[in-house]
């Protein structure tokens, strides 16, 4: 490892299986002797680690329970927002701790934020693209009688299996691609995308490819139609928000509390009324719809509205911070970033569309 950081000027490392390594008596162990010893390293403690927090033995699911100084791959955080965004029940509460870092899972031991790496796709399962376009695996191919790969995918055709000429369906495909895109994009913790998601790379429902090499697991950069060029550039506009705002990228758990000496707190959560989340709005299984707003230490504010319902839905903008009015940054029903129009005044009734996420970011008048 430390040749490779060395001489080959590597990152990091991300290890498959990653429980194995920790392993002591059968259980995981923070002071393991690998995982002790990558932190103590002189050369290793100042890369990046990246743990798959299971394995194949006992007891194996251990996202949260690596020591300070790893970083884990969230799959609660993949299988809680895939859940929230096809319109499941109930994962209100738990899409709100994956949007903030899952401190749940990672606020102990004095471990940041960044620790949560946080994912909606990966090598392993389907690509954003299919993911919206088919509610079972085609595994045909791979010669085992479509028994291979994971069954559990949480995905959803939006109406038809595949590939279709209808406009409504891919519609609503290209309008939940944005959504769960910006959903990751936007989440405090580090996100991870599969190369390709940005460009809609499709597998043809094919959710386990490791034996295919050919086109159905090669990514032809050259071959972009203009569906792709556009989900790309809207991407790139949705990094770029990321990297220009402090509230979206923070390194520390947010827990509502003051981001300083009378400054607003650092996230509260609001109800499409405009008031805030109280416990039993938590409890509602059939809400799908909630606001949040940021705020980093130089007092700036993020507002994100989301709405996995399949109705439009009137949202009041709250006040929040300093924020007078909300000027839109993002908004995945129209595929826009930073459009050209006013900004809309705190207190005032917007229109959420279905299946969308809208950020905002306050301002004084």
């Amino acid at each position: 490892l430390r040749y490779w950081v060395e001489v080959c000027h590597v990152d990091g490392f991300r290890f498959d299986l990653a429980t194995t390594l920790g392993r002591a008596n059968h259980q995981l162990s923070g002071n393991a002797s690998f995982l002790a010893a990558c932190l103590q390293d002189p050369v290793l403690k100042h890369v990046k680690l990246i743990a798959e927090p299971w394995d194949l033995g006992p007891d194996n699911y251990q996202v949260g329970n690596f020591p300070p100084g790893w970083a884990e791959g969230n799959g609660r955080y993949r299988d809680d927002l895939r859940s929230f965004w096809k319109g499941d029940e109930g994962m209100l509460s738990a899409t709100a701790r994956g949007l903030m870092g899952s401190a749940d899972l990672f606020d102990r031991r004095g471990r940041r934020s960044w620790a949560s790496v946080n994912f909606i796709t990966a090598h392993d399962g389907f690509t954003l693209c299919d993911l919206t376009a088919y509610n079972e695996k085609h595994n045909e191919a791979n010669g085992e009688d479509n028994r291979d790969g994971h069954n559990d995918n949480r995905s959803w055709n939006c109406g038809a299996e595949g590939p279709t000429d209808d406009e409504g369906v891919n519609d609503l495909r290209a309008r939940l691609r944005r959504s769960l895109m910006a959903s990751l994009v936007f989440s405090q913790g580090t996100p991870m995308l599969l190369m390709g998601d940005e460009v809609l790379r499709s597998q043809d429902g094919n959710n386990n490819t490791y034996c295919q090499d050919n086109a159905l697991s090669w990514l032809d950069w050259s071959a972009i139609d203009g569906s792709q060029q556009a989900f790309l550039d809207f991407t790139r506009g949705l990094l770029r928000l990321r990297r220009e705002k402090p509230a979206l990228r923070q390194r520390r758990f947010l827990h509502g509390e003051p981001v300083s000496e009378k400054g607003p707190r650092d996230v509260v959560w609001f109800r499409p009324d405009g008031q805030r989340m109280r416990n039993r709005d938590w409890e509602n299984g059939l809400a799908r719809s909630v606001g949040v707003a940021l705020s980093a230490e130089d007092r700036s504010s993020i507002l994100l509205l989301l709405n996995a319902h399949s109705e439009d839905l009137p949202f009041r903008l709250p006040r929040h911070g300093r924020a007078q009015e909300w000027r839109l940054l993002a908004d995945t029903a129209r595929g826009i970033i930073e459009p050209d129009e006013p900004a809309t005044g705190a207190g005032a009734e917007v229109m959420l569309p279905h299946r969308s996420l809208l950020a905002f970011e306050g301002r004084l008048r």
